[in-house]
């Protein structure tokens, strides 16, 4: 019995030693079958030095208990004494509840730990081909598996071995293993291995010699007659053996499982047959192989049945995966295959993921296979399967700097150690980091962390996730800078012909360009040169990620060549970290934002700043504008300064639609597109609105000074007045005056048309900032009416002669610049046309519907696809605005809410009232934001606006990445436009013409 006092030491002697339990630790010391140990110094220090000592502790109890009464005695001297086994079986128990629970079933096992050999420090195939040999079925197969498992993960735990040994030793392991599985299919259906020759090839981890404690075990099968078999019966029989394999390895007994053996990295998939011949093989590698599955082939290696024929397998797809690089489809697999695969993982998860998350294994992995793809074609050294292998292959071959490999190197071991550790507690597949605190505290103890072990933990794991992250894209491009800027003498530098081909793998079309830009901005010693070599290899890898990686390269050239010498624009870059990756963004995504930019770099200080891209506002802009035209002395330099802070805000609008829709590494891209064309729409309105203003002041003051004898309001229409104007939209407009009390009525009507005419001449001269157009054509008589008419002359014309096209035009009436009064009664002349009272009669409907068919008749331009065109074809702009627009003439006199200049608001005012179905409503929002959003897409691409898709492959693949769809899936955004518009054109067909 123990005594209080003595309790409370032996309780304070236990927390000391790292037990979190100490009351319970206490009990199971005081077990009789602990009596003769419990007291030993010796034994209480080596379970304070496991990863969890309660865990220790309660596994050495049972261990022991388990023992014949006879041999416990034995087991406690022998742990006492034997300091080797002391640290292998407490560091197994302590980091290791599967295999405490294999002790406890299998009692003799701990005697696997007693020998201390040189020998058995590195164990390999051999060694444990003899530790399996007498298994002679699945379940004792999994039972000598567990007791060499024991052997690695004593050496593992005690630090004998570092972790790509174990890593190696454990696809040791498997190798035998499935030699013992083979062996036991191949007595069980001698017929069947009479008849063929098999032969597994590892794959993944098991292939590349770097395998976890629990992991699927990749094989690919090949199979052969022997000779004088007939092929078709010998690769059945092949099949069925090949089978029983997988099945010996992967069903559940007794015993639990060995792991599962996965056979999909083979050719087709699932899909495809178990076993195929070498020719086989061979025929789909040439002919349909993608580029993945020859990545997948970087690890192959040959390891049980026919070795002779794994290696003619091997011999004959080798120079295939060496030749991966020259292929057609190369850069638009890579960019896929670069694209962090994390959808599938939840959100709650990707930060705990060691594997697939950001900065986790596989950007390392990917990192090095994706050069060894690219250089091993003229470079045999870099053809190893294992990754810290041919990691340092590729830094003694300058692909890699050595600095990089080296943190590189360290980043990789400590994640693959907690992989490791993580997966050795329970012998599960997992790489999820745990929540729990004890699992946290045990993990960080057995890496090597106690003082504080789930503080440190975090702050170590969070340390090597970083410099993966900054250094996996690094990766790529560092080198590239080392091979142009050359600053260093002696160093091992990428060749020109290696750094051509990197580019060329990452999906630059002109590398030859590229190393020359590169040369310009990172040659020489000067700060401006440090500063570019710091941010190019982010940038580069930025730019790749695009669909025109060589024009974003380009125009970061010119204007760092225009801003150089700024003092601010390299800080900016280095210091503010979206700004670097907004520009990478901006500059590569197209034509019309670079344009922009260039003729006003310093616009790129709009890029770091948090709210830089927010817009400004109507209110805001016009302020700006007028206060520039007042400050210029000609009307020429007051619409020049109006203009330039309209090609400025097309720039900020175009950055934000480019940023939202790509999305960066800190955001993801906006989720809801309407969104984005709002925004446009808005944004784009606003600052043409406040031009027009500018250039209305401007045109005024040259000639009237501020006294123009006539009220001069000028009015939106179009996609102007419903504010949903492109990039590229001209300004739809009807221009009203009204003569000032004494004024002569002709006089007035003779200035205000000198104000247009000076207007239109001050936006269209030819200067370095894009026009803006205005077009009067949809004024009373067309283009054979006078531009311009008094208020009267437009209520005279609208009693008498308006037609039913008109009433449907002056639905996007809105007032925009000028007398604001004047405007406004205006709206108040127009609104009875365009809302009758009672709604449209039968035969207006019946015009309106002849004038849709007849426009989709005529207008559609000639050798265009119906399927495609955004404005006029089946389901695009025009059919949802026609339709929406009939139902504000019917309808709006009755709710108020369809009395609207927008399509969208109208729309959601048509569903509300209850005019048409929620799906309806739907089906033409998605369709007329998508069209709307493409026509945004191909101007912000091409740099001229457009109506349908364009035809180059590199264009219409960056409009498909602006729309969201990521490299070499341009089928599937066509397949989407046509099923989204084809579905729109139903709803309009019954909605607008009755059907």
């Amino acid at each position: 019995m123990t005594v209080p006092g003595r309790r409370s030491s032996n309780v304070t002697r236990l927390l000391r030693h790292g037990f979190t339990d100490p009351s319970a630790a206490e009990r199971l010391l005081d077990l009789p079958d602990m009596s003769s140990a419990r007291t030993d110094p010796v034994l209480l220090d080596a379970l304070g030095a496991t990863a969890d000592p309660d865990l220790a502790l309660r596994g050495l109890v049972r261990l022991v208990e388990a023992q014949d009464p006879a041999e416990r005695q034995s087991l406690l001297d022998t742990l006492i004494t034997a300091k080797p086994l002391r640290d292998r079986l407490l560091g197994v128990l302590g980091a290791s509840e599967a295999l405490g629970d294999h002790l406890a079933r299998h009692p003799r096992d701990w005697q696997a730990l007693v020998t201390y050999e040189a020998t058995d420090l590195h164990p390999g195939v051999a060694d444990f081909e003899r530790g399996l040999a007498d298994a002679i079925d699945p379940v004792t197969l999994r039972i000598a598996y567990r007791r060499c498992l024991l052997s690695i993960a004593a050496r593992d735990v005690c630090g004998t071995t570092d972790v790509a040994q174990t890593a190696a030793e454990l696809a040791d392991l498997a190798t035998a293993t499935l030699r013992a599985a083979l062996a036991m299919a191949r007595s069980a259906a001698p017929a069947d291995a009479a008849q063929c020759r098999l032969a597994v090839i590892a794959m993944g981890k098991c292939g590349g010699h770097e395998l976890n404690y629990v992991s699927d075990v990749d094989v690919i099968f090949v199979g052969e007659p022997v000779e004088g078999a007939d092929e078709s019966k010998a690769i059945q029989a092949a099949t069925r053996l090949a089978s029983h394999l997988m099945r010996i390895c992967s069903e559940t007994t007794v015993e639990g499982t060995i792991w599962p053996v996965d056979a999909n990295l083979r050719p087709e998939g699932r899909n495809g047959p178990l076993v195929r011949t070498l020719s086989s093989h061979f025929a789909y590698y040439q002919r349909w192989a993608k580029t993945w599955e020859f990545q997948a082939l970087l690890k192959a290696r040959p390891v049980a049945g026919d070795l002779a024929l794994g290696e003619d397998y091997i011999e004959g797809v080798s120079p295939l995966v060496w030749q991966a690089a020259e292929r057609e489809n190369f850069v638009g697999d890579v960019q896929k295959m670069r694209r962090r695969v994390v959808d599938n993982i939840p959100v709650a998860q990707v930060e705990r993921e060691l594997k697939l998350g950001p900065g986790g294994l596989r950007d390392v992995e990917f990192a090095v296979q994706l050069l060894q793809l690219v250089h091993g074609r003229s470079d045999a050294t870099l053809h190893s399967g294992t990754t810290l292998e041919a990691l340092r292959a590729l830094a003694h071959g300058g692909y890699v700097g050595r600095a990089d490999a080296a943190q590189l190197d360290q980043a990789y071991r400590f994640l693959r150690a907690m992989e490791h550790r993580i997966q050795l507690y329970r012998l599960r597949r997992t790489h999820l980091v745990p929540e729990d605190e004890a699992d946290l505290r045990r993990l960080g103890r057995s890496l090597g962390l106690r003082t504080d072990p789930v503080a440190e933990l975090n702050k170590e794991w969070k340390r090597h996730a970083s410099v993966v992250r900054r250094l996996h894209e690094k990766l790529f491009y560092r080198p590239l800078l080392d091979a142009v800027a050359q600053l260093t003498p002696g160093e091992t530098r990428l060749s020109p012909e290696a750094a051509r081909q990197r580019l060329e793998a990452l999906g630059y079309a002109d590398p030859g360009a590229a190393l020359r830009h590169l040369e310009a901005l990172s040659s020489g010693v000067t700060r401006k040169a440090a500063i570019q070599r710091t941010l190019l290899p982010v940038l580069l890898g930025w730019f790749a990620d695009s669909a025109d990686p060589d024009a974003g390269l380009l125009g970061f050239r010119k204007v760092s060549d225009a801003l150089g010498k700024t003092p601010w624009y390299l800080r900016l870059l280095r210091d503010e970290g979206a700004a670097a990756e907004n520009l990478a963004r901006v500059l590569s995504a197209g034509r019309l934002a670079p344009d922009l930019l260039l003729r006003a770099p310093e616009a790129v200080a709009l890029l770091g700043d948090p709210e830089g891209l927010a817009p400004r506002g109507r209110e805001a802009l016009e302020q700006e504008v007028l206060a520039a035209v007042g400050r210029a002395d000609t009307a020429e330099a007051a619409v020049a300064a109006a203009r330039g802070v309209r090609r400025r805000e097309l720039f900020r609008t175009a950055a934000a639609d480019l940023i939202g829709s790509y999305g960066t590494e800190d955001s993801p891209a906006e989720a809801d597109p309407g969104e984005l064309v709002d925004r446009v729409g808005n944004a784009v309105t606003d600052l043409n609105a406040a031009t027009i203003s500018g250039a209305l002041r401007a045109a005024v003051r040259a000639q009237w000074g501020d006294a123009l004898p006539t009220r001069f309001a000028v009015i939106g229409m179009g996609r102007f007045g419903g504010h949903e104007q492109s990039y590229g939209s001209d300004a739809d407009v009807l221009f009203v005056h009204e003569p000032r009390e004494g004024e002569d009525e002709q006089e007035a009507t003779r200035a205000a048309n000198r104000v247009v005419e000076e207007m239109r001449r001050l936006l269209e001269l030819p200067t370095a900032d894009p026009p803006l157009l205005i077009d009067a054509d949809l004024r009373p008589e067309g283009k054979s009416g006078p531009v311009v008419r008094t208020l009267a002359s437009y209520e005279a014309y609208y009693r008498r002669w308006s037609l039913v096209w008109e009433s449907q035009a002056l639905l996007r009436a809105e007032p925009m610049a000028g007398d604001a009064d004047l405007g406004r009664r205006f709206i108040d002349l127009v609104d009875p046309l365009r809302y009758p009272a009672e709604g449209l009669g039968d035969d207006a409907v019946l015009e309106i519907r002849r004038l849709k068919a007849r426009m989709e008749s005529e207008r559609l331009p000639r050798g265009a696809d119906p399927t495609l065109h955004t404005k006029l074809g089946r389901g695009g702009l025009s059919d949802v605005e026609w339709t929406v627009q009939l139902f504000q003439m019917r309808h709006g006199w009755a709710e108020p809410g369809l009395r609207t200049t927008r399509t969208r608001e109208a729309l959601a005012a048509t569903h509300a009232a209850g005019l048409i179905s929620t799906e309806d409503a739907q089906i033409l929002d998605e369709a007329w934001v998508l069209a709307t959003r493409v026509r945004n897409g191909v101007m912000l691409v091409r740099g001229r606006a457009g109506d349908t898709f364009p035809s180059g492959g590199r264009e219409l693949a960056a409009v498909g990445r602006y729309l969201g769809y990521g490299p070499g899936h341009v089928g599937d955004m066509l397949d989407d436009y046509r099923r989204i518009t084809r579905r729109a054109r139903a709803v309009v067909e019954v909605l607008f013409y009755g059907a």
